[in-house]
């Protein structure tokens, strides 16, 4: 499999030299690729003016008429600046082009007042937002008609993106994942560059006061509520730039004290429509936790931990599920797998006549698989929470957090937070292609508790393809439709495996990091350090890439722009994103890099 080096973020500037930035053989290949496409939309951008200083408007206006696909109109709505220069900047370019159109509304009404004006001027099938001060990449609009050309239901398209400094440079990349209403819950997952199709703006009524510093988000809420996830899409290249500047969110997110209030009432807003009740609590940077509540009654959770020896390890674990564990009703299923030590045998047959725990027997070489799914037949409960011998509770309602996620209809299987015993992070998630095999692999791990991540990412709850079985939690039902773990799987790649699987029936698997948990990794079983081990984990790999190759390839929580060697998140060098204006058209040979001035 191709793999790339490893490169940290400090390497941007060198990345957009090499990678993003268009050279005149792209232009033209780019312009001879528009002349193909046959839908070509007329694309309204649409941009709220105010005061706005004079330099940065006339880039913002310049990088649209700069833009490669031709068929858009500009429309601004003037705010009432008190700055007489806006107004002559404005009529200038009104002059210059006839795509750019311009209303002056008599009073300051701000910015979603200002936006819905603009809107009003818009006759294109889709809407594009750009603040005053921000710039398009040259080829932005290309790219949405080229994404809306591959997907004609669209309703909203939106890209990654990144941050300009007052002189120009460009800084801060965020690189998305693909659609997830959890991390758009938790954070503005698709915020710039945004396009949404103008019927269903005027029909949810579009922006709406009051919710000023969090307009968008509360409208792209609306939108998204009515529309199939399906038809929502993400374009995995930069092409808008948000420009950093004293008073903007980019800059520090402190600068506008109002926007935390008026995020809060957007998810407020949401959950009310939803008729669903919710916790809604803030995180650092601007960013939100939404506590699902547990039914009433509660579900029975069933706890299924595999065993072989090391009683040490078990005795930690059931004594950190019952004295640290808050949660109203649940059993244990233990299995052990031809336990030979005597302080072990002794402590299994205490268990025994234990009634909430249940002991079987499992007398064969060990088959994580097998074993599980022997286990979840004895299950009583509704939920079964699949827990590692040598993880133990770091927090009290770890339990309570995972089980109300996994009770979500849509929801398949969740995920937690695991810490080694040092407190740096085991596993916050697992990214697929990520690591030597190619298979998969866990995000951030080794770095420190409380670290952040990307743009917040490893603070906050969200869609993941696939998280370790070391504590997972799954509706019995869900796991049974899928039948269970699959025992050709017997050491590795099972969880994978499972999860890829539920997400094929419809579901979305779940990581979270608000249930914590300490993992003395592989301190049950050891390592894949023996021939026999390794030849087995070379067998099931090679099972995993020829059913998964495709999903291997491309994690739709991650992003192409990321390296998939080492250190997850961090840059690609060169980025797996496909550039659409090199792929060749039917009979016609791949077209190669190309090569020429840059600008």
């Amino acid at each position: 499999m191709w793999r790339s080096r490893v490169h940290p973020m400090r390497d941007y500037r060198n990345w957009v030299e090499a990678y993003d930035t268009l050279t005149d053989a792209d232009r033209a290949l780019i312009l001879r690729h528009i002349d193909t496409l046959v839908q070509r939309p007329l694309i309204s951008v649409v941009m709220p003016t105010y005061n706005t200083p004079e330099a940065y408007l006339r880039r913002a206006i310049e990088s649209v008429r700069r833009q490669l696909y031709t068929h858009w109109e500009l429309c601004i709505a003037d705010d009432a600046s008190s700055e007489p220069h806006v107004r002559r900047i404005l009529e200038e370019y009104r002059a210059q082009d006839p795509r750019i159109k311009v209303t002056y509304r008599a009073q300051n009404g701000h910015i979603s007042a200002a936006s819905n004006s603009a809107i009003t001027l818009a006759t294109g099938e889709f809407v594009a937002l750009l603040d005053h001060d921000d710039e398009l990449a040259g080829h932005a609009l290309y790219m949405v008609a080229v994404e809306l050309e591959a997907r004609p239901a669209a309703e909203i398209v939106y890209s990654d993106e990144d941050k300009l400094t007052v002189d120009g440079s460009r800084f801060d990349p965020y690189f998305k994942p693909d659609w997830d209403p959890d991390l758009f819950l938790a954070q503005n997952l698709v915020a710039h560059l945004c396009v949404c199709r103008t019927e269903r703006v005027r029909e949810v009524g579009g922006f709406r006061p009051g919710y000023d510093g969090a307009q968008d988000w509360d409208l792209l809420m609306r939108i998204a509520e009515r529309v199939p996830a399906a038809d929502i899409h993400h374009v995995p290249h930069i092409l808008y730039h948000w420009r950093a500047v004293p008073g903007s969110t980019a800059l520090a997110i402190g600068e506008k004290s109002y926007v935390s209030a008026a995020q809060y009432r957007t998810r407020a807003a949401h959950f009310a429509r939803r008729g669903e009740r919710v916790e809604i609590l803030p995180v650092a940077g601007l960013c939100w936790r939404i506590r699902y509540p547990l039914p009433d009654p509660a579900p029975l959770v069933t706890v299924i931990i595999p065993t072989r020896d090391r009683v040490a390890l078990l005795r930690r674990c059931i004594t950190s599920l019952r004295e640290r564990t808050v949660y109203p009703g649940l059993e244990l299923v233990v299995i052990d797998n031809q336990s030979a030590e005597p302080a072990t045998l002794s402590y299994l047959a205490e268990l025994a006549n234990e009634p909430d725990v249940t002991l079987l027997r499992y007398d064969a070489p060990f088959n994580y698989s097998a074993i599980s799914n022997l286990a979840a037949r004895h299950a009583r409960g509704q939920v079964l929470a699949l827990l590692s011998n040598d993880v133990e509770a770091a927090s009290t309602r770890w339990l309570e957090e995972m089980v109300s996620q996994a009770c979500r209809p849509e929801i398949g299987a969740v995920g937690a937070m695991l810490y080694y015993p040092n407190d740096t992070i085991q596993h916050a998630g697992v990214i697929l292609g990520l690591g030597t095999s190619g298979i998969a692999a866990r995000a951030y791990a080794y770095r420190p508790r409380g670290y952040a991540g990307q743009i917040g990412r490893a603070l906050l709850s969200q869609t993941l393809s696939a998280i370790t079985a070391a504590c997972l939690v799954v509706r019995r039902e869900v796991f049974e439709e899928v039948n269970g773990f699959d025992e050709a799987l017997s050491s590795a790649y099972y969880d994978v495996d499972l999860c890829l699987r539920i997400r094929e029936r419809g579901y979305r698997n779940l990581w979270t990091p608000y249930a914590e948990l300490y993992h003395h990794a592989s301190a049950s079983r050891g390592y894949e350090d023996t021939p026999a081990k390794r030849k087995r984990l070379q067998h099931e790999a090679g099972y995993i890439r020829r059913r998964w190759d495709g999903p291997l390839r491309n994690d739709p929580a991650y992003n192409p722009n990321l390296s998939l060697d080492g250190e997850s998140f961090t840059l690609a060098f060169p980025p797996r994103a496909p550039k659409p204006w090199l792929e060749p058209a039917a009979g016609d040979p791949p077209v190669r890099e190309p090569a020429g001035s840059r600008a």
